[in-house]
């Protein structure tokens, strides 16, 4: 059974890079490559926690389509259980048209999709409540399981002694604590990019200002991604970690916050001290910019674990 199991969201990602202009309309450019990658949150985090060793299942939807095909078959090619993974005879697969620029910056455009009709009817409770640690990957972009569906899924998973994790997406509608204050009472580890948080938070800018109001909300531990500025962590007792990033060159930063939070779930599973997790994790989403893609670049556990130690003292 799943050691970890990702909820949310999963998407076929249309890369290009570099494109740092656009075209003039109704003309062409050339790029140095196209490629098509796996994508969403559960499936970067899923596919990252596999590579590093750690048993995972998926748990989604996708449609009856080709995008849909190639998501759940690369899944499985990483061994992981996506039986748990739904089809929409309706909606069509999310996709995303991912620009990279030159910098390693990323622009999308986005379809939503299959990701949409998301439903609590369509999670497989067996599978949550067998994992160690289920995490939330896509709040606020899946519509009919935000809110209080989550509060059930969330509810379900630490009756049975699962730990919970929720990790946020950008949300274009402005929503943000409206749809996940209610979930944070169920949540152990709240783990948003800085920018989300800061936008979950009211507007407040110090990381400890951040998960301080959030953990005054009910969330437990507050892990905040802060991309070239490492990560910081706010734990249950006031304890406060920082780690600083790991000094790459970076080449397409699309899927380190997966990568990094993959990372972090992995030490959890192996009953790490939470400052071993975010260096780890940190470590994880340092190899993923690396390459082109959400997970091309995140490395087996034992490559992880000896790059980080270039970096330890």
């Amino acid at each position: 059974m799943p050691e970890v199991t990702c909820i949310g969201i999963l998407v076929a990602d249309v890369v290009g890079k570099p494109v740092d202009h656009f075209p003039e309309r109704g003309k062409l450019a050339l790029l140095d490559r196209i490629e098509l990658h796996t994508g969403g949150n559960a499936a970067n985090t899923g596919i990252s926690l596999a590579k590093l060793g750690v048993q995972t299942a998926v748990i989604g939807k996708v449609g009856n389509d080709g995008f849909g095909d190639f998501l759940v078959r690369r899944l499985e090619q990483h061994g992981i259980d996506a039986g748990g993974v739904a089809r929409d005879s309706q909606a069509a697969t999310s996709a995303t048209m991912v620009l990279g620029h030159s910098d390693g910056e990323r622009t999308f455009l986005h379809y939503l999709g299959a990701n949409a009709t998301l439903r609590y009817e369509d999670i497989d409770l067996d599978r949550v409540r067998a994992s160690k640690i289920v995490d939330i990957a896509g709040a606020l972009v899946m519509p009919a399981l935000d809110g209080e569906p989550t509060v059930r899924l969330l509810q379900q998973a630490q009756e049975a002694g699962v730990i919970t994790a929720l990790d946020t997406v950008w949300d274009s509608q402005g929503r943000w604590l409206d749809v996940v204050g209610p979930c944070l009472p169920h949540v152990d580890y709240l783990m948003p990019s800085y920018e989300e948080a800061r936008m979950l938070a009211g507007g407040r800018e110090a990381p400890a200002e951040i998960a301080r109001y959030l953990q005054d909300r009910g969330a437990r531990t507050v892990g905040i991604k802060m991309g070239a500025q490492g990560a910081y962590l706010r734990t249950v007792d006031g304890t406060e970690i920082r780690v600083p990033a790991l000094p790459v060159q970076a080449v397409d930063a699309l899927g380190a916050g997966d990568a990094f939070l993959a990372g972090f779930l992995a030490g959890l599973v192996r009953d790490w001290d939470l400052e071993r997790c975010l260096r780890f994790g940190n470590a994880v989403g340092a190899c993923c910019v690396t390459a082109l893609g959400a997970t091309t670049g995140v490395r087996s556990f034992e490559e992880t674990e000896a790059f980080l130690q270039q970096f330890e003292p």
